[in-house]
């Protein structure tokens, strides 16, 4: 079967570029045509530097690589340089990318991806706040349609919020560009922080990664050094979760997650849960199911897969 054709749209982001590696080391399942980059756990100059980073740190300096949005849709960025460092990528010391961006906005290479694209064969992977795919979508209605599937990394429910007391932080950067995402009718698939939280590299699983002796296992090694002090302080967990790869994950193995197809709604107005995305789990309303909504894996074959496949690079 031929490879998946996939956009990745991101925001990098020490677990952003460890889902990039496992779709660039992943050739046979997942085709990567390009890489968008947004504005979201740091600004758009730095998310797009770090995007030409990791695929130089992978040897894939072929993939191109477009500056986005440089904010939301309708309200101020808000950025999570308390988590990923002031470069976004702290932890390992990376050279600066020789490449420069591709000519052109990321929105408009969404565009003519999809319409120039067969319908239905290209899947967008957004890793960070939508407001690339939201501003696609307003801008050209018409390739709404020739989506084959959108799987993203945003939201919870059970596992309610990391960035406010209801909300992930994906979802309330730009909970409009999410809210026209979830509303579009195209098939989406989530990955909440309710399954994320459950990929969590404990030391075991970082050692393996460093054992690779690689460039690319290395820095992984010591990206997840970096990331996890956030999450074992806050969370009092064993390491970081991985919560961008298992996007990737999904598109190479699905068969490792499990979800349920549920309503999710996203909240837009309010100042107490702006970005909640209020999922059904429970259908308790008879509002329409509009995304599968993922809430378990196979943690240890996800860490299996996820480093075999780094060992590729």
């Amino acid at each position: 079967m031929a490879p998946r054709k996939i956009i990745i749209d991101t925001d990098p982001g020490q677990d952003d570029a460890v889902a990039i590696l496992l779709a660039l080391a992943s050739p046979d399942e997942v085709d990567v045509l390009g890489i968008t980059a947004v504005a979201g756990n740091v600004p758009l100059d730095l998310t797009s530097k770090n995007a030409f980073i990791i695929c130089e740190l992978a040897g894939k300096v072929d993939v191109p690589v477009y500056a986005g949005c440089d904010r939301p849709l309708g309200r101020p960025l808000v950025t999570a340089e308390h988590v990923h460092g002031k470069t976004g990528l702290d932890g390992p010391s990376l050279p600066d990318p020789t490449k420069q961006l591709t000519p052109g906005h990321g929105v408009d290479f969404i565009i003519d991806t999809l319409r120039s694209e067969a319908p239905g064969t290209v899947t967008l992977c957004p890793l960070g706040p939508l407001t690339n795919i939201a501003t696609a979508f307003q801008k050209a209605p018409d390739i709404v349609d020739k989506v084959q599937q959108v799987v993203l990394m945003g939201g919870a429910y059970f596992e309610v919020g990391n960035i406010t007391p209801t909300a992930e932080f994906n979802i309330y950067v730009d909970p409009q560009a999410a809210d026209i995402v979830f509303k579009s009718g195209i098939d989406i698939v989530v990955m909440p922080l309710d399954v994320t939280h459950k990929a969590l590299v404990t030391q075991s699983r970082n050692d393996a990664f460093r054992a690779l002796g690689t460039p690319t296992g290395i820095a992984v090694a010591q990206m997840t050094d970096f990331f996890e002090r956030f999450d074992k302080e806050k969370y009092g967990s064993a390491g970081a979760p991985l919560h961008d790869p298992c996007v990737t994950a999904y598109l190479i193995k699905p068969d490792l997650f499990t979800g349920r197809r549920v309503n999710v709604e996203i909240e837009t107005q309010s100042e107490l849960t702006l970005g909640m995305t209020v999922a059904d789990w429970w259908g308790v309303t008879d509002r329409p199911k509009n995304a599968l909504f993922i809430g378990d894996l196979d943690d240890d074959g996800f860490f299996a897969l996820l480093t075999e496949r780094l060992a590729r690079l």
